[in-house]
């Protein structure tokens, strides 16, 4: 999604100001959107732009192309019951995720459970629900072994692989390294063939290489080096793959300069890798997993000012709200530096007057939602909107950090 510039302002696509220079969230004013939740600190979520997100996916995807959604990016229930009638399928990682999918309505039989920490009573409850293990050890496969046999079940079961290639330029890179997720490729095979005997359903193979990668030539290069990996550990095993999870990486563009993923470059090349596939492969299924880029840019954070300052000569907006509900604004979620998130107020627009930063609430110098923006003259009552926040916002920061009250959510 690209930036409309107001007043020198970064307000993201799919959002805009009425004819008072209020900020509409799906064509209402923000103000009017706090009133109906009760209070602020809120995050809102667009229905409509999670739609949005989706329609151009499956435009420009191969069409046998499955879409995953990581529950981890944001397991609001709301959110995840609309995602329910969009994607194919759900991966998640840990049996409080398993739990939200399945009240959420999607079938077990297209979720898909990783996570290198999995206690036996997740893995029981994954077994007996019917769901998805993403296999990351020899270990795990022996106790989930042992579960579904005394159970008298069979356990839906895939192998994670730690693939020896990185995806190039990503934010967190999940491979080519020594890693506790999955199992490293030399190892594989010999687990493949003992998944296709009982207790165990081969499902297949999930690689997962990197995320936040915004080029696309190296998500292209990663996707086609885990197509060859798959075909390599087929042969090598001796199985079919019924279904290969080739990860996501697909980054969203957080801060002046970066550029948005070319979507077009993505589909027209994974065309290209499945089209050349090798024809051990022919028969199998491909998905993409992706949370950040499908929900990141549907999410704004909501907080009010309730003091501004000088101090050192500088002007401090302070909110009630922080990093104790949104963490990744402020720096502190595996950024090196700190760059500002898209901010406004989104209860005035106009030329800017004033430069200033706001921060939180807590007691802590981390606590910055944004360094010395330049925006119109802001007083104590004024909402501040951080974009942005629809992926790892309430879930992944310290809610219970100083013992504030939880911010709330709405989808809209």
């Amino acid at each position: 999604m690209s930036e409309a510039a107001a007043g020198g302002e970064r307000v993201p696509a799919g959002f805009c100001r009425d004819g008072d220079g209020r900020l509409l969230l799906a064509g209402r004013p923000a103000a009017e959107l706090v009133a109906a939740a009760g209070d602020t600190p809120l995050f809102v979520y667009v229905a409509g732009l999670l739609q949005t997100r989706v329609a151009a996916f499956r435009a420009a995807m191969p069409g046998d192309i499955h879409l995953h959604y990581a529950v981890k990016a944001n397991p609001f229930p709301p959110l995840m019951a609309h995602m329910t009638g969009l994607v194919d399928g759900f991966d998640i990682a840990s049996a409080g995720e398993m739990a939200k999918a399945l009240e959420a309505g999607m079938p077990a039989d297209r979720i898909s459970f990783a996570g290198p920490g999995k206690r036996d009573r997740e893995l029981q409850a994954a077994i007996e629900a019917g769901v998805t293990l993403n296999i990351e050890s020899e270990g795990e496969l022996g106790r989930a072994g042992a579960i579904a046999e005394a159970l008298g079940k069979t356990a839906r079961v895939a192998l994670r692989v730690n693939p020896p290639f990185q995806l190039k330029g990503s934010g967190m890179k999940m491979g080519g390294n020594a890693a506790p997720f999955g199992v490293d490729a030399a190892m594989a095979p010999p687990l493949l063939r003992r998944m296709q005997q009982a207790p165990f359903e081969l499902r297949g193979l999930h690689v997962f290489a990197g995320s936040q990668a915004l080029s696309a030539p190296a998500i292209l290069e990663a996707q086609a080096a885990t197509v060859v990996l798959a075909d390599e550990l087929s042969r090598e095993a001796g199985v079919e793959l019924p279904f290969v999870n080739l990860g996501g990486g697909f980054g969203v563009p957080y801060f002046p300069g970066d550029r948005e993923l070319d979507l077009a470059e993505l589909g027209d090349g994974l065309t290209a890798i499945l089209a050349g596939r090798a024809p051990t492969l022919r028969n199998a299924r491909f998905a993409l997993e992706l949370g950040r880029w499908l929900v990141a840019e549907a999410g704004v954070y909501l907080c009010r000012i309730v003091d501004r300052k000088r101090s050192g000569g500088e002007t401090f907006l302070v909110t009630d709200g922080g990093l104790h509900h949104q963490l990744a604004a402020t720096g502190n979620f595996g950024t090196v530096i700190r760059r500002n998130y898209p901010v406004v107020n989104a209860s005035r627009g106009g030329p800017a007057a004033e430069t200033a930063s706001v921060v939180g609430c807590l007691c802590t110098p981390l606590d910055r939602l944004a360094d010395k923006v330049e925006w119109p003259q802001s007083e104590i009552g004024d909402l501040v909107a951080v974009f942005m926040a629809g992926a790892y916002g309430r879930s992944a920061s310290p809610e219970a950090f100083l013992g504030h009250p939880p911010a709330l959510e709405i989808l809209v």
